[in-house]
């Protein structure tokens, strides 16, 4: 069985530290714990690993957050997996700093990046991993904060966090999303 794992993020070098690229981060921890390589492919980096028999796909699009339903549709359709076997890992201001929430569907929530696949996939039935990114910024500021870069006491958590969503992520592909849930999302990340 195949998954397509996304991780949502802006693939300039400018934006690599930003809290709206929290999705690559995602990616790389997964890529790393699994000593997978990414490397070079159509509209994005691309990298493969196996766990217990289930192919991960795991996808940092190149084409920037507002444009990620190209390269998501892109790779299911050339992968020939089904939108249930989608994840998509994401920011999200509503979301305290580290708190993880997986979803099997639902709206884009005003995320440019979610939005952009829902219109190019016409669904929102596919799940989401949200990585709280906090919203701790004044009105009319919210561009500056998600392009912002993490705190240091943000940063010293990090790997934690990291850490719990690579495990959702496998939890995700090798239990499904309701036991996922079940076993994640009340506990504090």
């Amino acid at each position: 069985m195949k998954y397509l794992i996304a991780g949502l993020g802006n693939f300039a070098p400018e934006y690599w530290e930003t809290r709206h690229n929290i999705g690559f981060r995602i990616a790389d921890s997964l890529a790393a714990d699994s000593l997978a390589a990414f490397s070079p492919a159509r509209y994005g980096d691309i990298a493969r690993l196996r766990i217990k028999g289930k192919e991960l796909l795991l996808l940092k699009p190149t084409t920037y957050m507002n444009l990620s339903g190209l390269a998501v549709r892109y790779w299911l359709q050339k992968e020939k997996i089904v939108d249930e076997n989608l994840l998509v890992l994401v920011d999200d201001i509503a979301l305290p700093f580290g708190t993880l929430r997986l979803k099997p569907k639902g709206s884009h929530g005003g995320h440019n990046g979610l939005r952009n696949i829902e219109e190019t996939l016409a669904t929102q039935g596919y799940a989401r991993l949200r990585f709280g990114i906090g919203n701790e910024f004044s009105i009319g500021r919210q561009i500056d904060y998600v392009l912002g870069e993490f705190s240091p006491e943000e940063l010293m958590a990090m790997p934690d966090k990291l850490k719990t969503a690579t495990e959702m992520v496998k939890s995700f592909c090798l239990s499904g999303v309701q036991i996922t849930m079940n076993r994640y999302n009340n506990k504090q990340a």
